[in-house]
């Protein structure tokens, strides 16, 4: 096919579907010659990029499609459809393509904590320079576990899960740096390091474990899936491959921002585990038990769900005709 030629022959048909497009008020006929142009002109974009691929014509003809869907639509599609669709398909395969990453950064977390707390505990001037006795003393037999429960539960949730979500959607939006997950990432592991250094120094390991692993399980893997997003966001600026660094931040923004709207549900999950499992008088098993179900509830929707919709090509970004060009050619 001459490209040339063909947009020669139907540049009128766009410029009347822009001008439609443009207009505040349509007639009835006016409305009707919008659709129909729509129609046709998904058909002749439909035709240039089966037979051109990406050109500047086929490009303009998106632009000016996605903004005639609007003026007839109102919406990009129905919110009863929608919905579902984000949850079944949109969110589990952008959070499924972070889990090789996400792995890495849990490995990397517990590698930290688990050094930082060894070479404390191995050093007795190290620990001293933690605090003083007394109050390493206070922090093991009283301030750990009342940090959990001198609030009521219901305001410590609320308190621990806008944090931790603020956390985690900062990780994401500042990803693009590169430094800003990482940090969020340290600091997690050195506060854990240190704590569990604290309390099995005092003989109260187990204490350190009931009370953290029950929401900390789901609580620190959304705090690694933001991390894995964040990266993953700062890869694509530093190597886009075939792709444009515009277009790669583009298509990675809009697919993996999403994870924070998944992880701030996940998040307020681990916070209830937090502020009403975590400090109860509940045994030991039947908490962990909690955390656990919860975790793999999480690690199902993301490997289970998630690898279904990857498979059927989900990416997590927006659909082709909501996106709109991705890249406009001059010429």
């Amino acid at each position: 096919m001459d490209l040339d030629a063909y947009t020669a022959a139907h540049r009128g048909e766009w410029e009347r579907l822009d001008h439609l497009a443009s207009r505040r008020v349509l007639t009835g006929r006016e409305a009707d010659e919008l659709i129909e142009l729509f129609q046709t002109g998904s058909a002749q974009l439909s035709t240039i990029a089966s037979t051109a691929g990406e050109s500047a014509a086929g490009e303009r003809l998106s632009v000016s499609l996605s903004r005639a869907r609007l003026r007839f639509t109102g919406a990009s599609d129905n919110p009863l459809r929608a919905v579902p669709r984000f949850f079944v398909f949109h969110l589990p395969a952008a959070l499924y393509r972070l889990r090789w990453p996400t792995l890495a950064i849990a490995f990397a977390t517990v590698a930290i904590a688990v050094l930082l707390a060894s070479w404390i505990n191995g050093d007795h001037a190290v620990l001293a320079a933690l605090g003083k006795q007394t109050d390493l003393k206070q922090l093991v037999n009283s301030d750990f576990v009342d940090y959990y429960r001198e609030n009521p539960a219901a305001s410590f949730t609320g308190q621990v899960w806008t944090n931790n979500a603020w956390v985690a959607a900062q990780s994401i939006a500042f990803g693009i740096t590169g430094i800003y997950p990482a940090v969020v990432i340290i600091q997690n592991a050195v506060n854990v390091g240190i704590d569990a250094a604290a309390m099995f120094a005092f003989g109260k390991g187990d204490v350190f474990f009931s009370y953290v692993l029950p929401h900390g399980m789901l609580e620190l893997t959304s705090v690694f899936v933001a991390a894995a997003a964040g990266f993953r966001i700062f890869w694509a600026w530093v190597a886009p491959g075939p792709r444009t660094r515009s277009r790669a931040l583009a298509e990675e923004g809009r697919a993996l921002f999403i994870v924070a709207i998944g992880l701030t549900i996940s998040l307020f999950v681990s916070g209830i585990i937090e502020g009403f499992v975590t400090p109860s008088h509940l045994p030991v098993w039947a908490k962990l038990l909690i955390g656990a179900v919860a975790l793999l509830a999480f690690l199902a929707y993301l490997l289970v769900v998630g690898g279904r919709a990857a498979r059927a090509g989900e990416t997590g970004d927006l659909d082709e005709v909501d996106r709109g060009a991705t890249q406009l050619v001059a010429g």
